[in-house]
């Protein structure tokens, strides 16, 4: 009875044992997470889960070109940067695009690799956020961002990976027309139109005091500082920056909120600190009237849509919005001038549907 019940007891010991090893070697040879290594032969790069996704391949893909920012450039396709600029690129992506931790991708991406280009999207709240990394805080997964092996094995053996993210990427494979340059992609399965904007702005329901325009400052050159030291760095690459066309609904909430001036005086101190390296180049789409005025470019204040993405590629490397030395300062005062239009005339046909946040008053 107990030699029988020991060899059960060992037969089960040793089956657990290759079912684990079976499991922790499908994960490493498949590697959806790209965590290891780049897409096997015949497998396709299929990337829809940036915060798993995104530092595997900064570490272990094939490119000489990033493309660089917030959820607003995760509708680029990534070819039409190889096409125009004779490049290979990927993207790196966070949602809230905080410059930490793009920098700290960009850091990540020289360690193996040698960069051609850079395009980096500037979102004006970036540059008033804490110059810190975000990435724990957010609930990334931290095994997939550290350089300690132990804590694989929650990757290794994660449920989901096999029984989901495993099947889903070899589906994509050889079924269907799966796009690698669509990566993290979302804009396909949204609605860009007016209306969503509007349901979805809640305007203040009064103007606040205006912030100096210093008010950002110690945030603002920590972030500077950051992005500067990268290009500083490295003269070999090709920098372009850019400020995405935020709708100008945006500018509306910027003005009540009492930003205006201290976000205005953060894109101008950037673009000057910039604009003193060789290697950069710098376009400002915050402004761009035939875009932004348009809501049905948009599914809310930030976001618009693919086509907007294809024009901004379009458009890099063109006289037609360059920023250079000499008009910084009138960069600035037309974007100061259209926040005021947008208060004085854009806003003013949508003020009855837009809801408006309650008051202090009204909420007690």
């Amino acid at each position: 009875m107990d030699i029988s019940f020991n060899k059960l007891l060992k037969n089960f010991i040793l089956t657990v044992v290759v079912v684990l090893l079976i499991c922790i070697v499908t994960v490493i040879v498949i590697d959806p997470f790209f965590h290891y290594h780049k897409p096997l032969p015949g497998l396709k790069a299929v990337l829809t889960d940036k915060e798993y996704q995104c530092i595997g391949t900064i570490k272990n893909f094939d490119y000489d070109a990033l493309i660089v920012g917030s959820s607003v450039c995760e509708n680029y396709n990534n070819n039409w940067f190889d096409e125009k600029f004779d490049c290979k690129s990927i993207k790196a992506v966070r949602s809230y695009g905080a410059t930490a931790d793009l920098c700290n991708f960009i850091d990540e991406a020289y360690k193996d690799h040698d960069l051609k280009y850079v395009f980096y999207n500037i979102d004006p709240t970036s540059l008033a956020a804490k110059p810190y990394l975000t990435f724990e805080e957010t609930g990334c997964p931290m095994y997939l961002y550290d350089s300690n092996p132990l804590n694989d094995i929650e990757y290794l053996l994660n449920k989901d990976v096999l029984i989901e993210k495993i099947p889903y990427m070899i589906t994509k494979s050889f079924i269907g027309d799966y796009d690698e340059g669509n990566s993290f992609n979302w804009g396909q399965w949204k609605e860009f139109h007016a209306d969503m904007v509007t349901g979805l702005y809640i305007r203040s329901h009064s103007v606040k005091e205006m912030k100096d325009k210093d008010f950002y400052e110690e945030e603002c050159s920590a972030n500077i500082e950051m992005i500067e030291t990268i290009v500083s760095k490295h003269p070999e690459t090709k920098f372009y920056f850019f400020y995405p066309p935020y709708s100008f609904v945006w500018w509306d909430g910027v003005y009540r909120d009492g930003d205006l001036n201290a976000y205005i005086n953060n894109m101008k101190n950037c673009t000057s600190c910039l604009k003193a390296y060789e290697n950069v180049e710098f376009y400002n789409f915050i402004t761009d009237e035939e875009v932004v005025t348009d809501l049905d470019n948009y599914m809310d204040v930030l976001h618009f849509s693919p086509d907007i993405n294809q024009r901004i590629v379009e458009k890099l490397g063109s006289d037609e919005y360059v920023i250079d030395s000499d008009n910084i300062a009138d960069m600035a005062d037309d974007m100061y001038s259209f926040a005021m239009r947008v208060q004085d005339e854009l806003i003013v046909p949508y003020v009855d549907i837009i809801k408006v946040q309650p008051s202090e008053d009204e909420d007690s």
